[in-house]
């Protein structure tokens, strides 16, 4: 897993530990296996960004705290120019530019999403989180599953979706695909 993935992993388990709590009653309280929850904290698997989310509100903490160990400062307004959005690594095939880490009690999240092309015939990998997400697809083309359901955007096309059904994304025609993600609790 990225190193990224280690120091979010760490900053969970040390929120956990703060708090006194065991990693048994929190996963139970997750609603995840404590065998999961194990592997999210020591970074060895990637840990959903819904799951993320369940873990910020759990603590009271902004979610960008976890992301990237900084807390954010602005309470009127976040600018964030062109390409200089905080990078997330999640996933080796995603991209994601936070485009409002630095701004405090947010009601959603955005994010800018670059997709890496990969094989045709590789698997979706879905995944499901708490709230709504709205995708707006900025360049490129882009296959999306959601719950069984595949749709193709492309530049232009938008998407508003429950996030809680199982989504997965891959980027089409052998080229990157970029997209404005957010998402809202």
């Amino acid at each position: 897993m990225s190193d990224q993935i280690k120091l979010i992993a760490e900053r969970i388990r040390d929120l956990r530990e703060i708090s006194g709590l065991s990693t048994e009653s929190l996963s139970k309280e997750l609603g995840v296996s404590n065998e999961l929850y194990q592997k999210y904290e020591s970074g060895t698997v990637d840990i959903p960004v819904g799951f993320l989310y369940e873990i910020a509100n759990r603590f009271n903490v902004e979610l960008t705290a976890i992301l990237t160990g900084e807390e954010p400062k602005l309470h009127n307004y976040a600018l964030v120019r062109k390409d200089k959005g905080r990078l997330v690594e999640r996933k080796k095939q995603y991209k994601y530019q936070s485009l409002a880490y630095n701004f405090v009690h947010k009601k959603a999240e955005p994010f800018l999403v670059t997709i890496e092309p990969k094989g045709e015939e590789e698997e979706i990998v879905l995944s499901s989180h708490p709230g709504q997400e709205f995708n707006y697809m900025v360049e490129g083309k882009l296959l999306l599953v959601i719950d069984g359901h595949e749709i193709t955007l492309e530049e232009g096309d938008s998407l508003y979706f429950d996030s809680m059904h199982p989504h997965g994304m891959r980027a089409l025609d052998e080229k990157p695909a970029k997209l404005l993600a957010i998402v809202m609790y």
